[in-house]
């Protein structure tokens, strides 16, 4: 026979053990790339951006590109950046040692997203008594 479930009073905010990370502005950004550090940390900060940069590569190549997954080893020939360009439908990966600039473009579509904001949204409908409460994402453009 089973045993009934037991409900404990909730409260989230003891629940919190880490606390949140800052938001940075990068849009626009363009990093100094002065040394082997820089280039690791821009493209940490990259990996992070919810929108698209654009690498300029030492051959001179320009790509607008979203990316996705990084990989950081022991020297910059054995670090690379995977990532999606604008103008191709295939995954692509690049040496951290082949990048020259790093300029974060695109829009940041994590901005202003925030918990905080969701809920002060819903409790607003809430209060004014709106029933089958649903909030939706803004539109990618």
């Amino acid at each position: 026979m089973s045993q009934p479930v037991q409900h404990l009073p909730l409260n989230v905010d003891e629940l919190e053990v880490v606390d949140g990370r800052a938001y940075e502005n990068l849009e626009g950004w363009v990093p100094e790339l002065a040394s082997e550090e820089d280039l690791r940390n821009a493209l940490e900060k990259a990996f992070d951006y919810r929108g698209d940069i654009s690498l300029t590569f030492k051959n001179g190549e320009r790509v607008e590109a979203y990316v996705y997954n990084r990989h950081t080893g022991g020297g910059l020939g054995d670090s690379y950046v995977q990532y999606f360009a604008s103008n191709a439908p295939d995954k692509r990966k690049v040496s951290y040692a082949e990048i020259a600039r790093v300029e974060f473009t695109g829009k940041d579509r994590a901005a202003g997203k925030h918990w905080e904001a969701w809920l002060q949204k819903y409790a607003e409908k809430k209060a004014a008594g709106e029933k089958n409460i649903a909030l939706h994402p803004e539109a990618l453009d």
